[in-house]
C-alpha cells in the first residue's frame, strides 16, 4: 500500500490523475454507444434482452429493415446529406475563424473568443428552441434541409475552432516567419506552410463534424414539434427516435 501511495505521490512522474479522469470520461461516453450499436444487431425488438445476433434491421427484413424501409432510407440519406453539408461549411468557416482568433490581439478578442465558446455550454435543448424561433420568426426560413444545415453549421463552427486553435497554438508561428523570410507571400506561406502543419487537425475536427449530426431535441418534444411543424425532411437519429417514441 505504501508503494503505491509513492508512486501514487511521485511529483516527477507523469500526472496520473488525470489520465484516470480522462479514461474514465472515455468509458463512461463510449460504452452506452457500444451498447446502442451492439443491441442494433439484436434478432428481437428488446432494447435490453439479448435475443441474437441479427442483420435484421438492416437489411434483413423485408419491411422493417433501414434498406428496405423507404421512411428509414430518406432518413439516411439526409443525415449523409447534413453531414457532408456541415463539414463544406463548417470546417472552412472554423479554420478561418480560428486563424483569425489566434492571431487577433486587439480590442475585442475576448467577446469574439466568448461568443464563440457560448454554443459548446449553451443546452442542446435551449439551442435547438433558440434556433427554431429564429428560423421562424425572425428570418422566416422554410424548416426543412436549410434550416438543419444552419443550426448544424451553428452548433459544430466552435468545436472547428476549438481543435484547430490547439493545433494552431502548439505548431506557432516560427515557420510561417521562416516562409516569409524566404520570401513568400502571406498566402503563399498560408497555403504552403500553415495549412498542411493544420491538416491533421482539419481531417480530425471533419470526421467530428460529420459525427455530430444529430438531435438538438429529443424525446416527446421532438414529437409535439413535429406535430405542429407540419411534415419535413428527418434525419436517421429523429426518425428512429420517433419511431422508437411510439412503439414502432
Amino acid at each position: 500500500m505504501k508503494r503505491f501511495r509513492d508512486w501514487w505521490a511521485n511529483p516527477w512522474g507523469q500526472p496520473r490523475t488525470l489520465a484516470v479522469v480522462t479514461w474514465l470520461y472515455m468509458v463512461w461516453a463510449i460504452v452506452p454507444v457500444c451498447i446502442a450499436v451492439l443491441f442494433s444487431f439484436n434478432d428481437g425488438r428488446s432494447r435490453s434482452v439479448w435475443q441474437g445476433f441479427s442483420t435484421r434491421w438492416y437489411w434483413g427484413d423485408p419491411d422493417q429493415s433501414v434498406l428496405h424501409d423507404p421512411a428509414l432510407r430518406g432518413a439516411l440519406e439526409q443525415s449523409l446529406r447534413l453531414a457532408a453539408l456541415d463539414m463544406l461549411i463548417a470546417v472552412p468557416l472554423g479554420v478561418g475563424l480560428a486563424i483569425g482568433l489566434t492571431r487577433w490581439r486587439g480590442f475585442g478578442a475576448r467577446p469574439v473568443n466568448f461568443l464563440m465558446l457560448f454554443p459548446l455550454v449553451t443546452p442542446e435543448i435551449v439551442m435547438a428552441v433558440s434556433l427554431l424561433l429564429v428560423f421562424v420568426s425572425l428570418y422566416k426560413i422554410q424548416l426543412g434541409t436549410t434550416a438543419q444545415a444552419l443550426g448544424q453549421v451553428t452548433f459544430s463552427i466552435s468545436y472547428v475552432v476549438l481543435v484547430v486553435r490547439g493545433r494552431l497554438l502548439s505548431v506557432g508561428r516560427q515557420y510561417e516567419e521562416a516562409a516569409r523570410d524566404l520570401g513568400a507571400s502571406t498566402f503563399g506561406a498560408l497555403r504552403l506552410v500553415l495549412l498542411p502543419l493544420l491538416a491533421p487537425a482539419i481531417v480530425r475536427i471533419a470526421v467530428i463534424c460529420g459525427a455530430v449530426v444529430r438531435l438538438l431535441a429529443r424525446g416527446r418534444l421532438t414529437l409535439r414539434l413535429r406535430r405542429r411543424l407540419g411534415p419535413r425532411r428527418s434525419s436517421l437519429p429523429r426518425g428512429t427516435l420517433v419511431r422508437l417514441n411510439v412503439g414502432v
